[in-house]
């Protein structure tokens, strides 16, 4: 068990490592211009070492998969009774928390430009988006067999959205390499807008009336 264990926690370094020298090249020279080869020899592995952890070379741009196949996790844990669209923000916030927190949003405006000159990566990720809407519909159903398909598809919609609104703000506030003041404000900036998106999924678009 434990040469199992370390073999694990090998095979994760290994991932991660790969991970980041990808990111970090995709982010100077542009997604379209890297190939694996460059990865490879980047990180000092093979190049079947590489798609041995990644299937793909779009997989090692998106290499967090729990940002898809979180929100749909994040449903089935949610008790009886219990708000699901709340439970969607609590999720969202962890998420972005820990990575605002962990270093992980550094280099945000940087990977969102990357992102947007690539189509490549924008057809990635609107693949992504679909299977994630995918997944929370389906847990949705799983989780309430009274609602209809209708209502949960338009749940899953909603979220989908909001994500990617709120990633277009992060690119806004969050500088490349924040220090410690720039975090903290970020945390807070974070705050407002989660509560601005999520609080339309929670009562609809419709104005309220004047006071």
């Amino acid at each position: 068990m434990q040469i199992e264990g370390r073999r694990e926690r090998k095979k994760k370094q290994t991932r991660q490592a790969i991970s980041d020298v990808a990111t970090g090249l995709f982010i100077e020279r542009g997604f379209d211009a890297v190939t694996v080869a460059e990865v490879a020899k980047a990180a000092d592995v093979a190049v079947q070492t590489v798609f041995n952890h990644f299937p793909t070379k779009e997989d090692l741009f998106f290499d967090d998969t729990d940002w898809w196949t979180g929100p749909a996790e994040a449903i089935r844990l949610t008790a009886p009774g219990d708000d699901v669209v709340e439970a969607l923000k609590q999720h969202y916030q962890q998420q972005i928390r820990e990575r605002l927190r962990s270093g992980h949003l550094a280099t945000w405006a940087s990977f969102t430009r990357t992102l947007e000159e690539s189509p490549a990566l924008l057809s990635r990720r609107r693949k992504n988006a679909e299977e994630m809407e995918e997944l929370m519909v389906a847990a949705l159903l799983e989780r309430d067999e009274q609602l209809r398909p209708l209502m949960a598809r338009l749940i899953a919609a909603q979220y989908a959205a909001a994500q990617k609104v709120l990633e277009a703000e992060f690119a806004h506030f969050v500088p490349d390499r924040p220090s410690g003041v720039q975090v903290a404000h970020a945390d807070g900036a974070l705050e407002e807008a989660v509560n601005t998106v999520f609080g339309v999924l929670h009562h609809g678009l419709t104005p309220r009336a004047p006071a």
